[in-house]
């Protein structure tokens, strides 16, 4: 069976290592527009690099009044260690060489003043009774707030009362390292075949059923054909999905945001003092997506705090790409789904305007607010980030990402945006499984599935604390996310 996969990030490589992994006899190739793998919004800086598990976002834990809804950041947690299961797994086969060179421990925090105080406590109590968090701490202590946390603690008068939480086994992830490492190992040991520089224009089904795929390559138009069809493209995947024409197509549209980042680099040993990611609280009015962050980052041996994120409206489906791409991808049905964003997500729109003409003065205006005298204590840059599409769904704007599949199993794709790459081993096996259930129901393929993930049912995960300990702490042992 001939597979092409669209998109070479973390989201096209994974899938495309996994199936071959399942189903050695698929014939795969790879379509990438860049030039390499997850150089995309896969790479580095193209987006925070938390591996995010619900132990530090608040936008996880909806509060409404004394009432705290926690089954978000369960079922987050539970999927991000079913990641971890299928990394540990490239690890043991010798895919990956180093866990250091894409995945390193990381305290994960979040820090609130005094009027979010009660809140926090409520989330901390709520959580920490469950095992996926039980070894998160609680604390108003100025001293030790800043023993964990000190760039953002150091500027602070010992009156002003905050609260934090922290959970020691957090990590930060380089998921551009990674995706590269799995496309080296997808060609070179799987047979995976990868073209670069290929701009897919348009896809159609042939008289046969086959889709047929008009590219662009070094200058010329070639067609592709594939049996089965996977577009894992970020934003691209909404044009892809309209040419398709296949009738679920008219219930999407792309909602794009842009993100910008302050970044400084600094020295192992400054790292050293900080080693966290602290995520803060959204003002009130703003989005879940302005939520505040300090992030140290590892990448290519160096390290780097990062802060923001500072949001922006550009109308392009990818960093890189035009107005004129997302233009073309609109059709006439999609724009009462925009107008009606536009108005009940109004503070959103307002809020990603403002966001967009924010100079660099501001920015470190902001980052001064979160952590007095950090502003001039490193040389800070911004820095472009990737480009999120959200989803707009029958009109409705959704906050998630989902996997969509033909009825007769031939095209399949992901959209949408966080937590994105962090759950994408999980969120792939269930396409995969969506796509190819005949071949996920063999006995060889149940056997290599249950060697890659000992357990990759969430509920197992959330309802049976010894079995997830036991392959918790198996898995981080591999991966060397051990407490500092």
């Amino acid at each position: 069976m001939n597979v092409v996969i669209i998109g070479a990030g973390i989201m096209g490589t994974t899938f495309a290592t996994l199936a071959k992994e399942v189903a050695p006899e698929l014939d795969i190739t790879i379509l990438e527009r860049l030039d390499r793998a997850g150089a995309g919004n896969s790479w580095a800086f193209n987006n925070a690099g938390t591996g995010h598990e619900a132990n530090c976002e608040l936008n996880y834990t909806p509060v409404d009044g004394e009432v705290i809804s926690v089954e978000k950041a369960l079922k987050i947690h539970a999927q991000f260690n079913v990641a971890k299961q299928f990394w540990a797994y490239l690890l043991n086969k010798g895919a990956i060489k180093d866990p250091t060179s894409f995945i390193n421990p990381t305290r994960h925090c979040t820090l609130v003043s005094e009027s979010s105080i009660e809140e926090l406590k409520l989330r901390f109590n709520e959580m920490s009774a469950h095992h996926f968090f039980e070894g998160m701490r609680y604390s108003d202590d100025f001293d030790e707030i800043k023993s964990w946390i000190p760039y953002t603690m150091e500027g602070r008068p010992r009156a002003e009362k905050m609260a934090a939480t922290i959970v020691e086994t957090g990590t930060d992830v380089n998921f551009g390292a990674l995706t590269e490492q799995m496309a080296s190992y997808a060609t070179n040991q799987l047979g995976v075949k990868i073209e670069y520089g290929v701009h897919v224009q348009r896809v159609h089904r042939s008289p046969a059923g086959s889709w047929l795929l008009e590219t662009r390559q070094n200058g010329g138009s070639v067609q592709h054909r594939a049996d089965v069809l996977f577009v894992g493209a970020g934003g691209g995947a909404f044009p892809i999905l309209k040419k398709s024409h296949l009738p679920f197509a008219r219930r999407f549209t792309g909602f794009p945001v842009g993100g910008r980042f302050l970044q400084a680099e600094i020295t192992k040993e400054q790292a050293g003092q900080y080693r966290a990611k602290t995520y803060g609280k959204a003002e009130v009015g703003a989005p879940p997506m302005s939520v505040p962050h300090l992030d140290l980052r590892v990448a290519d041996g160096k390290h780097y705090l990062l802060f923001g994120p500072f949001a922006s409206f550009k109308p392009v489906l990818e960093k890189g790409r035009g107005f004129l791409d997302y233009l073309s991808s609109m059709r006439l049905h999609d724009i009462p789904g925009l107008l009606n964003v536009a108005v009940e997500h109004f503070p959103l729109v307002k809020y990603l305007v403002s966001e967009t003409f924010k100079g660099e003065k501001s920015m470190l205006d902001s980052l001064e607010k979160f952590a007095p005298g950090l502003s001039s204590r490193f040389n800070w840059q911004p820095v472009e980030a990737g480009q999120r599409v959200q989803i707009i769904k029958d009109g409705d704007l959704q906050m998630g990402t989902e996997i969509i599949v033909s009825t007769d199993k031939t095209y399949g794709t992901i959209l949408g945006a966080s937590p994105g790459a962090s759950v994408s081993p999980e969120v792939m096996l269930r396409a995969l499984e969506q796509l190819f259930p005949s071949l996920c129901a063999g006995e060889s393929a149940k056997e290599k599935l249950k060697e890659i993930f000992p357990e990759d049912k969430l509920e197992a995960l959330i309802n049976n604390p010894d079995h997830y300990r036991e392959i918790r702490d198996t898995v981080n042992q591999t991966l060397g996310i051990i407490p500092q």
